[in-house]
């Protein structure tokens, strides 16, 4: 038996290749490949703005998270064959759960690190809520309690009780300091989605100090624009982070 021999006997699970029995895979549920999709886009946008996207609604963490234990299990069933075959189709199987692995990691982090520097602008808002998972709730919220603590027992006790909040609002300023919405990103542009309009372009309305401009983003064209304008094209689907 040859590689060509062991890639196609991989391919047994091309339905869903990251599926431990065939049984696993059901019609219904987007394939494994889908599902890899989606999180590396998910991973691209959380990483391409400062500011906190929605947490996917589709289960796509869980569904992932399942099939990441799926394919641990099967390794570990794997591991210790000594047959040639079995251990290479093992070390690819590794590689691929390893890739899994870190987008989902590395996905995850960025969304704390967001969390971590606004935890109380996303907290205070209920738009702030509804972007953020139950868990990442429960995290920010024992956060944000024992920073508060730790400030308590450091030097906020010291100061009348009246100043002690750190959201307050007194004066018409806010203390909850949001994600910076003016910050540069690079978007693609994927076409017009509106009915009537040129399908290989779409126009974006920018803010500048000398005055307003607009420009034409053609499909696959790369560009440098502020968050604060193209976020509406980018959740419309017709821009993409890059």
């Amino acid at each position: 038996m040859d590689i060509s021999d062991i890639l196609r006997d991989l391919d047994h699970h091309a339905e869903d290749p990251f599926a431990a029995h065939e049984e696993d895979y059901s019609p219904s549920q987007p394939s494994g490949e889908a599902d890899l999709q989606s999180l590396t886009r998910a991973w691209i946008n959380e990483r391409g703005t400062t500011e906190l996207l929605p947490w996917p609604q589709d289960n796509l963490i869980d569904r992932i998270s399942t099939r990441i234990k799926s394919q641990v299990e099967r390794i570990e069933q794997l591991t210790g064959d000594m047959d040639p075959t079995t251990n290479f189709t093992l070390i690819i199987l590794q590689t691929e759960l390893e890739r899994w692995k870190f987008l989902t990691r590395s996905y995850l982090r960025a969304r704390l690190s967001k969390i971590d520097k606004h935890t109380l602008f996303y907290l205070s808002t209920p738009e702030g809520r509804a972007k953020i998972s139950e868990l990442e709730i429960q995290y920010a919220t024992r956060r944000q309690g024992l920073l508060h603590s730790h400030f308590l027992d450091s030097f906020l006790a010291a100061f009348p009780e009246r100043l002690r909040d750190l959201n307050d609002t007194a004066g018409g300023i806010s203390m909850i300091e949001g994600p910076d919405e003016e910050g540069a990103v690079f978007v693609r542009g994927l076409g017009s989605r509106e009915e009537g309009e040129r399908e290989d372009g779409v126009v974006v309305k920018g803010r500048g100090r000398d005055g307003d401009a607009e420009w034409e983003v053609g499909r696959g064209e790369v560009v440098v624009a502020r968050w604060a304008d193209v976020k509406g094209l980018v959740d419309k689907g017709e821009l993409e982070l890059v």
